[in-house]
């Protein structure tokens, strides 16, 4: 069994790995972390796991964390930088599910998140974790940038037509749009439910900070830096993200269609939906799934692509266990095998 950590245990994400997790048959997971609730049960906190997970919340030291195969870090950012070097160097693999190392300029990271990276020789040695884009490496690494829940559903969106090159890289745009969950658990005005509902909202215009994470995934595909508008928005919803990406494209809907149906037939959690289609964000609830549409309107020049995944599975748990699967030589779809919820 593959003993498993989990630091930051009481967030959406980390209660999130415990439901996947507790589910998984190659999996024990051995230690939960939270400095507010150590010596409470998990299963106190989160009544739905009782049965499934035994353990109680602990206070985050190394010593403890060290006795397991892997540790997933479910924490705000800035966290897992501090604690990375040391689980490594006792041969302990990391998944991080925050951004910590997911942007390999130091100076750009301390830029966009406000802080100095605390061990940036790190950020080289780490994978990031797009599955459909770093599999082999991804299954050698000891250490997993966990992408961001916008970049995922971007990135899978753009990748065949970057590959291809029948994209204008200089023009692109994804419009993107979250539930409240995206902000994390946390009471803040800005994401209460009675504050968001009844009303739309697009914020950070003028730079969000997953923007460099996109532009740094889409250049590597590119091969050259791109033009890229990145606008999030903020719906009245709890769980979801849905990406309408825009570009000037080469080539009718016919070929596009079979590009992207070829791109990704081999890929479990990537579902490209039949043309015309539209996708809702219901139709991934809960799942590992990213469900994706092509369409060419009035058969112009620009392509509009829409791509739906869940940001707390997908976009952050479902793919850090998915990344776990591939570092330990796992089925990949190993404890993510669940229908979407509906409705």
């Amino acid at each position: 069994m593959i003993r498993v950590g989990i630091v930051g245990g009481t967030g959406y994400t980390g209660v999130e790995l415990l439901r996947i997790l507790a589910l998984h048959s190659a999996v024990e997971v051995a230690v939960v972390t939270s400095r507010s609730d150590a010596g409470l049960r998990v299963d106190a906190l989160y009544p739905s796991l009782r049965g499934y997970i035994n353990a109680v919340f602990t206070v985050p030291e190394v010593e403890t964390l060290a006795e397991c195969d892997v540790v997933f870090f479910a924490t705000p950012n800035g966290t897992a930088m501090l604690m990375a070097g040391a689980l490594l160097a006792r041969g302990v693999k990391v998944v991080d599910l925050s951004a910590d190392f997911r942007l390999k300029d130091a100076a750009e990271w301390s830029k966009w998140y406000g802080m100095e990276h605390a061990c940036p020789d790190l950020i080289a040695e780490a994978v990031y974790g797009l599955p459909e884009l770093n599999r082999a490496a991804i299954q050698q690494s000891n250490l997993i940038a966990c992408p961001g829940c916008y970049p995922t559903a971007v990135q899978l969106g753009f990748l065949p037509l970057l590959e291809n090159k029948l994209i204008d890289v200089q023009h692109l745009i994804a419009d993107v749009k979250s539930g409240v969950s995206g902000a994390g658990r946390k009471a803040e005005l800005a994401t209460l439910m009675s504050e968001t509902g009844e009303s739309f909202k697009a914020y950070a215009v003028s730079g969000h900070r997953h923007l460099p994470e996109i532009r740094q995934g889409l250049e590597r595909v590119a091969g050259t830096a791109v033009g890229l508008t990145f606008v999030p928005h903020l719906t009245p919803m709890i769980r979801g993200i849905h990406a309408t990406l825009y570009g000037r494209a080469e080539g009718q809907l016919d070929a596009v269609q079979a590009l992207y149906e070829q791109r990704y037939a081999d890929e479990t959690f990537v579902d490209v939906l039949p043309q015309g289609s539209h996708p809702d964000t219901r139709n991934v609830r809960g799942s590992n799934n990213c469900q994706i549409s092509i369409h060419q309107p009035q058969g112009g020049d620009t392509v509009v692509v829409l791509s739906v995944i869940d940001n707390l599975v997908k976009g952050a748990a479902g793919q850090a266990v998915q990344n776990m699967n591939l570092m330990f030589g796992l089925q990949e779809d190993a404890g993510l095998k669940c229908v979407a919820l509906y409705p």
